[in-house]
C-alpha cells in the first residue's frame, strides 16, 4: 500500500504532488521530485467553472524557476494552456513532448491568448502573458518521437501512443528498474484516425483521467447511425445543425465521418461550414503527420481519398463570411468552436439557431460543469448568451461515440492489462463522482490500490 504524506524536501524520495487537475476534468499539472531535481507533466488551464480565470491567475504552488524538465501529453488547451504563465514566472527548463504536439501547440498557444486577450479587455486586465512568453517556451521546446527512450535527469522517459488526439502521449518514466506512467488523457479506441490507445502493462504506478470514468459511450456503429439520424431528421424539418467542436481532433473525425456518409449516400450533399480559423490550422498539421493515422486512414489516402474534403464543404475564415452564413437559404451543417460552447463563432450561430425548433444543437464532446454547453445538455429551457436570455426551442442532442477519451468500461480494461504490476494508481482529471466512481470500481472489479487523491497532496513513491 502506497502512503500518502506531505513531502519533506530534506527527504530523500521520489513524489508526486497533486498541484491540479484534481476534482475537475482540466487543469492538468503533476509535479515530480526526485533528488535530481523537479520535474512537471502538463502545465494547463482550468476550464469551465466560474473560478477558473481566478484559479489560472493564481501563482503555481512551487518555484517555476527550479523546474527542470516540463513533459507535455498532448496539445489541448487544459494541458498546455499555462505553460508561457510557467515561462513568466522563470521557468527555463526543457519541454518535452511529440513532435505532433510541439506542432499543434505552436497553433493553440497564439489562439488561447488571443481569447485571454479580448477576456482581459473587457475587465479591463492584463493576460497572464503574451507573445514573448510563448516564443520562449516554443524555443525551449523539444521533441521526443513515441518509443524513443531518453534519458532525462534520473529517469528513463518513453513516449508511448495514447490515441487521444493527434500527438498524444502517455509518458513512462522508469527509475531504478520501477516504472510510473502519466497517461494524459486516453483515447477512445477504436478511433476512426488514430490508432488504438498502447497497452500498458508492467506500470509499478500510475496516474490516469477518469473524464468518462461513471459513463459509456456508443458504439462507432451506433454513433455514427445517430449521426446520420440527427442529420437527416433536421433535414427534413428544414433546420441547421450546429456542432461545438473542439479544433483539435473532434473537427477533423467529424469532417472525416461526414466525408465518407456523404461518399456513402447516407446523407445528402448540403452546404457544410467549417467555421473556425483555427481548426483549419489545426487540419493542417494533421494533413503533415498522416503517418500518424491509422492504417485504414493512411490506405485511404494512399487511394487517392481527401479525407478532409468533400462537395459542399466550405472553410470559413473571416467574421464577415462567418456572420453571412446565416443568411445562407435552407438546411446546412456549421461546425464551429468552441467545443463547450465557452467562446469562439459557435456562440453567434447558437444564438441564431437556439430558438429555431426545427434546427439541432449536436453535441459531439465533453461538456464541463458550468460550461454553457453543460447548461443545454442538462436540459436548460432557456440560456444567457452574451448577455441576451435565449429560449431553447432547437432540438438539443448528444453523441458521446465521438468523444476522444475512453469511456468507464474501457477505462477498466486499460488499467486491467497491468493490474498484476500495480501498486498503485491515482484517479485524476475527472470531476469527483466521475474520479469516485471508477476509483471504486478498479478496487472492486480489479482489486487493485486505486487512490482518489486530493488537491496538493503529496505521495511517495518506492523508486
Amino acid at each position: 500500500m502506497v502512503t500518502c504524506i506531505w513531502y519533506n524536501i530534506s527527504m530523500s524520495k521520489t513524489t508526486i504532488t497533486f498541484c491540479s487537475g484534481v476534482g475537475t476534468a482540466t487543469g492538468a499539472n503533476f509535479l515530480l521530485e526526485t533528488d535530481e531535481g523537479k520535474n512537471l507533466i502538463d502545465c494547463g488551464l482550468v476550464q469551465g467553472s466560474k473560478f477558473a480565470d481566478e484559479i489560472n491567475k493564481n501563482d503555481f504552488p512551487y518555484d517555476a524557476t527550479l523546474i527542470k524538465n516540463l513533459f507535455v501529453t498532448h496539445a489541448h488547451a487544459d494541458h498546455i494552456g499555462r505553460i508561457p504563465k510557467l515561462v513568466r514566472a522563470g521557468f527555463r527548463g526543457s519541454i518535452y513532448s511529440t513532435p505532433a504536439t510541439k506542432r499543434l501547440a505552436a497553433v493553440m498557444l497564439p489562439d488561447i491568448l488571443m481569447q485571454m486577450r479580448r477576456e482581459a479587455s473587457s475587465q479591463d486586465i492584463e493576460p497572464m502573458y503574451d507573445n514573448n512568453d510563448i516564443d520562449i517556451a516554443l524555443d525551449l521546446w523539444k521533441e521526443i518521437p513515441y518509443h524513443q527512450k531518453t534519458k532525462i535527469a534520473d529517469f528513463e522517459v518513453t513516449p508511448r501512443d495514447a490515441g487521444h488526439i493527434l500527438g498524444s502521449a502517455m509518458f513512462e518514466f522508469v527509475k531504478n528498474g520501477k516504472k510510473i506512467v502519466f497517461t494524459g488523457d486516453l483515447g477512445n479506441s477504436p478511433t476512426p484516425l488514430l490508432p488504438d490507445t498502447e497497452d500498458i502493462i508492467d506500470a509499478d504506478y500510475m496516474v490516469m483521467e477518469s473524464v468518462y470514468g461513471d459513463r459509456n459511450h456508443e458504439s462507432p456503429v451506433e454513433r455514427r447511425a445517430k449521426f446520420r439520424r440527427v442529420i437527416n431528421e433536421t433535414i427534413n424539418r428544414g433546420g441547421t445543425i450546429v456542432i461545438p467542436a473542439f479544433s483539435i481532433e473532434r473537427t477533423q473525425v467529424i469532417l472525416y465521418e461526414l466525408n465518407n456518409l456523404i461518399e456513402d449516400k447516407e446523407v445528402p450533399e448540403i452546404p457544410v461550414f467549417l467555421d473556425s480559423p483555427l481548426a483549419i490550422k489545426v487540419t493542417s498539421v494533421y494533413k503533415s503527420f498522416t503517418n500518424d493515422f491509422n492504417q485504414t486512414v493512411q490506405q485511404e489516402q494512399q487511394d487517392g481519398d481527401n479525407i478532409f474534403e468533400f462537395p459542399g464543404l466550405k472553410f470559413i475564415r473571416t467574421a464577415d463570411e462567418s456572420k453571412s452564413i446565416a443568411r445562407h437559404p435552407g438546411s446546412k451543417i456549421i461546425i464551429a468552436g468552441s467545443g463547450m460552447s465557452t467562446g469562439g463563432r459557435v456562440i453567434h450561430h447558437e444564438r441564431e439557431y437556439l430558438g429555431d425548433p426545427q434546427s439541432t444543437i449536436l453535441m459531439v464532446g465533453y461538456q464541463v460543469a458550468g460550461s454553457l454547453g453543460r447548461e443545454m445538455q442538462d436540459g436548460a429551457k432557456s440560456v444567457k448568451i452574451e448577455g441576451q436570455q435565449i429560449e431553447v426551442k432547437a432540438h438539443i442532442e448528444t453523441i458521446f461515440g465521438y468523444s476522444s477519451h475512453k469511456d468507464s468500461d474501457h477505462l477498466i480494461e486499460f488499467v486491467e492489462k497491468t493490474a498484476k504490476t500495480l501498486k498503485c494508481v491515482w484517479v485524476a482529471m475527472g470531476e469527483p463522482k466521475s474520479s469516485l466512481f471508477l476509483t471504486q470500481r478498479l478496487r472492486d472489479y480489479l482489486d487493485v490500490n486505486a487512490v482518489y487523491p486530493k488537491l496538493g497532496e503529496t505521495v511517495i513513491l518506492d523508486m
